[in-house]
């Protein structure tokens, strides 16, 4: 590989992954799927809006960002939390060392799943495996997970983690997606010892794997069987959710784990399975997943933002939390965009959802159980999202979200909204009242009745629009 090459590789995978955040796949690298099951099911996800996704392991105990401190070449930012006494090689050997203290005994997956379901969330994102490599199942394939011998957590009865979790989330009516990492850093098959990068790690291989194809093959078949494992043993799975994105073919070192071969194999048997192998684009990018951001236009593809309901992915110590009135207001904007929300909650180390979490869940469960009829089922409609309005569409009924900023925002008792089309008749989501209206130049002004001029603004107020 030419120098300039390798200098082109390089900036194209900083562009894929930058201080942990990945970018997301433009909607032309969307393939829509040749099969009618794999299409209807893509027009299932898109009806449920709100997913519960969640990063735990090992790293939470730290109240670290999970895996990547042990990336060399991403030290600069993914280690400005370590603050005590340690070098590189040190670190990397008491992350790996905290599987001996991952002890979580106040983990009650029925308590997560009733909160997930209260809340108004569709589906479960769960990290079965980060890049840090430690499984939450009962993996035959390595002894470093939650039930393996060295982690204290093994003898408990829910240290099966997934099975336990799946089970308590499927039996409250809620999806599930498995979130795997191609990468794998503590198997020896992807950061192998003695290679030619030394101890200088990176998120990728510690060698070519064109020139250690036998070594490569082993990752390989180390990954396919792991993912099996899932796919096949822990019930019905929806949506395989791969991170790692330059774990591909084309990424600055190849990297094929010929990921169409297992999800094939994988569809044999659960032949809805969606596949989000994120930020790759191609037939197994079902799904395009935004992290910690919203596309600026809407997109008629399926997609989804992965947006943290506190500052960070995994569990962090005083963490602080979007107040319940942004959030509902991301997911107004999401929806009204065309997406789905993956709203991220980072477990404590002993396994409780943080208080401030479950706060906020709670209130978007109670927004969303008078409200929810303009976010669930819903599709795009012009003009979309204006700053103030968030516009969607269920048959022939539009929805109209008018956003307050703050408590403080005054509530004026005429409203316009810039909807050009025809309306015959607006009523107030959660009073079913119906309200005077007047068509005036590039929209409508609605008139608000007195109970909905209170002192404290709402979230929103939400008007449903018929012909």
């Amino acid at each position: 590989m030419s120098e300039a090459t390798q200098h082109d590789d390089a900036q194209q995978e900083e562009q894929v992954v930058e201080q942990g955040v990945h970018n997301f796949s433009a909607k032309d690298e969307w393939v829509k799927p040749e099969d009618p099951q794999l299409q209807e099911r893509l027009e299932w996800f898109k009806d449920q809006k709100l997913g519960f996704m969640m990063h735990w392991g090992t790293y939470s105990q730290l109240g670290v960002v999970e895996s990547w401190a042990l990336s060399d070449e991403d030290a600069e930012w993914s280690r400005d939390g370590i603050d005590w006494d340690v070098d590189g090689e040190e670190l990397k050997q008491q992350y790996f060392d905290l599987n001996k203290t991952f002890n979580p005994v106040r983990f009650q997956p029925d308590v997560w799943a009733d909160l997930a379901a209260e809340g108004g969330f569709k589906y479960l994102i769960f990290t079965t495996k980060h890049h840090d490599g430690f499984c939450m199942w009962d993996t035959k394939t390595t002894d470093y997970k939650s039930t393996g011998a060295d982690t204290p957590f093994h003898s408990h009865k829910y240290a099966d983690i997934c099975k336990h979790l799946f089970d308590a989330f499927r039996d409250k009516g809620l999806a599930i997606a498995t979130y795997f990492s191609k990468a794998d850093w503590h198997t020896p098959f992807y950061w192998a010892p003695n290679m030619e990068r030394g101890n200088k790690t990176w998120r990728g291989p510690s060698y070519n794997p064109k020139e250690h194809p036998e070594l490569w093959e082993k990752f390989v078949q180390f990954t396919h069987e792991q993912i099996m494992e899932l796919l096949t043993k822990y019930g019905r799975i929806d949506v395989l959710w791969l991170d790692a994105g330059w774990v591909r073919e084309g990424s600055r070192v190849w990297q094929d784990i010929r990921l169409g071969e297992v999800v094939d194999r994988a569809r044999e048997q659960q032949p809805w399975l969606l596949s989000a192998d994120r930020t790759v684009g191609g037939p197994y990018e079902n799904i395009i997943t935004p992290e910690q951001t919203i596309p600026e236009g809407p997109m008629d593809v399926p997609w989804e933002s992965c947006i943290t309901m506190g500052t960070s992915f995994s569990f962090r110590y005083e963490d602080k939390y979007k107040p319940t009135r942004q959030l509902v207001h991301i997911l107004l904007e999401v929806v009204a965009k065309g997406g789905n929300l993956a709203l991220n909650v980072g477990p404590q180390p002993d396994g409780r959802l943080p208080e401030g979490a479950i706060v906020r869940m709670k209130e978007m469960g109670a927004w969303m159980k008078t409200y929810g009829e303009a976010v669930y089922g819903t599709r795009i409609c012009a003009p979309y999202f204006t700053k103030q309005c968030a516009f969607t569409r269920k048959g022939d009924t539009v929805y109209c979200s008018y956003l307050y900023p703050s408590d403080n925002t005054p509530v004026k008792e005429n409203v316009f909204i810039p909807y050009t089309d025809t309306v015959g008749k607006v009523e107030l989501v959660g009073t079913n009242e119906m309200l005077e209206f007047n068509r005036v130049e590039d929209g409508v002004s609605i008139t608000l009745p007195l109970s909905a001029l209170g002192d404290k603004a709402p979230i929103a107020h939400v008007f449903r629009i018929t012909a």
